[in-house]
């Protein structure tokens, strides 16, 4: 055990350890990339979070800096959850829930909690957190604040950062604070604080003063946005400030989250399924923007293209069977309403009146069983990821842009451009109600030129999302995959207002650096895999 080690273990009560097997554990996530970290600490409480910050903090001062990632259950397919110092695995033993509302149905949970056991717990008191991803059987609630993750009910529903009310977390230098919605008089005494706290209130509340113009240029005309740090939520027209936005969606680049209080919503199980077949782009991106605008809006809107379905067919016919006639459609768009009683068969009808407007064929199901055997169409997503031919396999290399909605089209027709031209072959799915799509092209990381062929479709996929006024994560974050488009995204002058923000937070780069800002093509090609896979989440059916 290193000094570094020892060190740690002889003042934090949870556990520590350099070992090498830990170590390999951790040097990948879900992302096309590998790291590994010098060490591994569980911390047991909050206490040993702020132990372990400022312990680096004080390196970093002496100008030795180790870099400190927040971890959950590996599933960030952006290279945010590896890193070169400390790996801080917090699923271990900060898991808990530790309050619970049922009357408001507020809650407050550690961040290692399960995504899927909490949902459980909440369903048993007729509510649910709406902003789930695909992982959420194996993600943890940390994760997806850190994501600002959102997934299939985030049509009607909005993203993870609806839903955060307040945060506990550890600055780089070992604080603690508590984030939430400050009134003009609050603010004034947190500006006046000495610590490192009042330093990121005085300089966040002077840089978002002076940048009134520049923060307008970040705003994007799409349905949701995770791209760099959320700074148009801070300040309130009427003074109020909250740092909360902020954290959400940062990657652990700005702070370590301890603490999570959370809205949640009433569950309804009883549901609406529309299925709808297209044979068009036009009409899919039609029917879209009029469900999309429809006063009562669809608590889901999720699509699978045709080459999705030809895959499944032929590797695991099983699926399908019974459930989709061929020939099938180029587009299977699932439409759901959660709405309670005589409101929700009013918005479904609505719904399939306007479907049949644009669609071939539309199908209304009701019965539970009926609907999961559709559901376990949008699900065989999974089908694509875990298929393996050799040492090709599906890669989360562009699957996360979103577009305005009247754009649909346009990106759809570009990506499968750039598909086609680069002789690749892919299944593309996703949250069509948010023009969220997802594509995992197939190629074979052992290889030169499938390396070369991956940056160079990562180029021309970027660029499409940007040029068409999207973003380039919708929930999945930038980390280390695509923070090299931010200055793209934003452009160089806002860009740099960003990177002034990570300064305030962590002034000496301890806190998971590499991830979204200061990040370059030339930075992480060093770091792509020799050989893709999921290994750490076999014990599950990893899903998108």
């Amino acid at each position: 055990m290193n000094k570094l080690s020892q060190y740690l273990q002889e003042h934090v009560s949870g556990e520590v350890t350099t070992s090498s097997d830990a170590r390999r554990y951790f040097a990948t996530d879900a992302s096309i990339f590998t790291l590994t970290p010098n060490l591994v600490v569980y911390p047991r409480n909050e206490s040993d979070v702020r132990k372990v910050a400022r312990f680096t903090w004080q390196l970093a001062e002496r100008n030795r800096v180790v870099p400190i990632t927040a971890r959950g259950a590996g599933t960030d397919l952006s290279g945010a959850a590896i890193g070169s110092g400390i790996i801080m695995a917090f699923p271990a033993h900060l898991n808990r829930i530790l309050e619970f509302d049922s009357k408001t149905g507020v809650v407050v949970v550690e961040p290692g909690i399960n995504y899927g056991k909490l949902q459980q717990t909440l369903q048993t008191h007729g509510r649910f957190l709406p902003p789930f991803p695909a992982s959420v059987e194996y993600s943890t609630i940390g994760g997806a604040v850190a994501n600002n993750a959102s997934g299939e009910m985030s049509v009607k529903y909005g993203s993870t950062r609806n839903y955060v009310k307040a945060l506990r977390v550890v600055l780089a230098n070992g604080e603690a604070i508590s984030t939430g919605r400050l009134s003009k008089r609050e603010l004034d005494k947190k500006l006046g604080l000495t610590t490192l706290e009042g330093e990121i209130y005085r300089s966040l509340d002077t840089l978002l003063e002076e940048n009134k113009q520049l923060l307008e240029t970040l705003a994007r005309k799409v349905t949701k946005n995770s791209a760099g740090y959320d700074l148009l939520d801070i300040r309130h027209k009427d003074g109020s400030f909250d740092l909360t936005p902020l954290f959400v969606g940062s990657q652990g680049t700005l702070g370590l989250v301890t603490e999570i209080t959370l809205h949640t919503e009433l569950h309804n199980p009883e549901t609406t399924l529309l299925a709808a077949a297209f044979d068009e782009l036009s009409q899919l991106q039609a029917a879209i923007v009029a469900l999309r605008g429809e006063h009562d809006r669809p608590s889901a809107m999720e699509v699978v293209d045709g080459n999705l379905l030809t895959f499944v067919s032929s590797v695991s016919p099983s699926q399908l069977k019974d459930v989709l006639p061929t020939p099938y459609p180029k587009f299977l768009l699932l439409v759901e309403y959660d709405d309670n009683g005589r409101t929700q068969k009013k918005s479904a009808h609505k719904g399939e009146k306007t479907l049949k407007k644009y669609a071939s064929h539309v199908q209304v199901v009701t019965d539970l069983d009926d609907q999961e055997a559709l559901w376990r169409i949008r699900h065989a997503s999974a089908t694509v990821i875990n298929h393996a031919d050799g040492r090709t396999r599906a890669l989360p290399l562009i699957e996360d842009g979103t577009v305005p909605l009247d754009r649909v089209e346009e990106f759809l027709s570009g990506l499968y451009s750039i598909l086609s031209r680069n002789h690749l072959q892919a299944a593309v799915w996703g949250h069509a109600g948010d023009a969220n799509f997802h594509v995992q092209p197939y190629l074979d990381l052992s290889q030169l030129g499938d390396r070369q062929i991956a940056f160079r479709v990562m180029d021309e996929y970027y660029r499409l999302v940007v040029d068409l006024g999207g973003t380039i994560t919708a929930e999945h974050g930038d980390g280390r995959l695509r923070g090299p488009y931010l200055p793209k995204m934003y452009g160089q002058e806002a860009y740099e207002l960003l990177t002034k923000v990570k300064k305030i937070f962590d002034p000496y780069g301890t806190l998971n650096p590499g991830v979204k800002i200061d990040v370059t093509i030339d930075t992480i090609k060093p770091l792509l895999r020799q050989e893709y896979s999921l290994g750490h989440l076999h014990q599950h059916l990893p899903r998108s």
